[in-house]
């Protein structure tokens, strides 16, 4: 008897939790979690599935939080309490609010100068096309507050509907600091305003304190340098330090998860254990896309995932259907074309550098994995923090 085909490729599911708590054993309880979802809905684990862990639950397990205060005492110890330069901060009240906080208790004045047209990741603070009437460089000009009001008035957030000057403003002055706004996209524009710098650009930041240094900067740190280590028994992150900090409460970060590579092969051998199946694991956060209509690339986290296990490594090794059945089998239809194409996968790795393999864009799989998972997961109420993605690793002839 003929074994029946599948119909089916890559499957993604949201994995329900109980809310997870500090100290609370997470490897037990995912691994239990996605085995009662499979016997309740009944699907099985197959090798190569993959486990994805927001990085959310991972932090709050490991109690990974800093408060305002923590934050104060650190930046206060490395740029010392007079005027500071905060530079390239990203435009959001859940990233950025609470750590501003932390930086305005620490000092005597900031000096806040933000990117425009947009953030590093696409918040926008004002129009290109209002910058182009105002015969302005984005690239080369510096504004004062006084300027960007004249040229462009109170600009609100499409989505959030903040006026993100104003805000970040009021932050600091209720915090009793004293503010000053310009607008730049040259790193090196603060060191006309001080010395003391901290850049808060996530992606960008290597490179933006070469810059400063080299231009005469006496301190320069960035978001990445503080809360490398625990201060006065805070979390903390020795890789990534205050970015990828999230808003907990109002006095409150909660940081990007600290190691966790141990948790994701614990839960791969729990899985092995249970089910005989061996199955990839990561923790994700942001996904890497980019929204159409407000342009925001969704990517504000440090990097996609901190932990993965061997198997995630590299980049899918694929090849175009679409290609071979327009150009190398175009005189071929039905079973024929099947047969070929299916030989064609199974002897891919010859097609390399052809061009069978164009379009087939080598992203890193934890970034691919990530962005799927993110979009599975949402973040607001869905109650799934784990993601379940099966048949990723499939083709044609699966």
């Amino acid at each position: 008897m003929k074994k029946a085909e599948r119909r089916v490729g890559t499957v993604s599911r949201g994995i329900r939790l109980p809310i997870i708590r500090e100290g609370d054993d997470l490897a037990t309880i995912v691994t239990d979690s996605v085995l009662e979802a499979a016997a309740i809905e009944g699907f099985e684990l197959r090798d190569k599935d993959v486990i994805s862990l927001t990085e959310s639950i991972v932090a709050r397990a490991q109690g990974n939080y800093a408060s305002v205060d923590d934050i104060a005492t650190d930046i206060r110890e490395k740029l010392g309490g007079e005027i500071v330069g905060v530079i390239f901060p990203i435009l959001s009240r859940n990233r950025f609010a609470v750590c501003l906080r932390g930086i305005a208790k620490a000092v005597k004045k900031i000096v806040l100068m933000l990117s425009y047209p947009s953030d590093e990741v696409g918040n926008r603070l004002v129009s290109m096309d209002k910058i182009d009437d105002a015969a302005i460089n984005p690239f080369s000009d510096v504004l004062s507050l006084e300027k960007y009001r004249e040229l462009f008035g109170e600009n609100k957030h499409e989505f959030t509907g903040v006026d993100y000057v104003k805000y970040y403003s009021n932050i600091v002055i209720e915090m009793g600091t004293e503010i000053e706004i310009i607008f730049a996209n040259q790193a090196k524009a603060i060191l006309a305003y001080t010395d003391h710098v901290l850049t808060c650009d996530i992606h960008s930041r290597a490179r933006t304190k070469r810059i400063l240094l080299e231009n005469g900067a006496k301190v320069v740190y960035g978001l990445d340098d503080i809360l490398t280590k625990p201060i006065n028994g805070s979390g903390y992150n020795e890789k990534f330090g205050l970015l990828g900090a999230n808003r907990s409460t109002e006095d409150e970060v909660k940081l990007f998860p600290h190691e966790c590579t141990s948790l994701v092969y614990e839960i791969q051998d729990k899985i092995l254990k249970a089910t005989g199946k061996h199955v990839e694991v990561m923790v994700y956060g942001d996904g890497a896309f980019k929204d159409p209509q407000g342009k925001i690339w969704e990517l504000a986290d440090p990097v996609v995932s901190p932990a993965y296990t061997d198997g995630l490594v590299g980049t899918p090794n694929e090849i175009k259907l679409k290609y071979l059945a327009d150009n190398d089998f175009k005189d071929l239809s039905g079973e024929k074309l099947r047969e070929a194409i299916s030989k064609s996968i199974e002897n891919k790795e010859k097609f390399a550098d052809s061009r069978a393999s164009q379009g087939t864009t080598p992203r890193q799989l934890t970034d691919l994995l990530g962005s799927l998972s993110d979009l599975t997961s949402g973040s607001g109420d869905k109650g799934t923090p784990v993601v379940l993605i099966q048949g990723y690793f499939d083709n044609y002839t699966s």
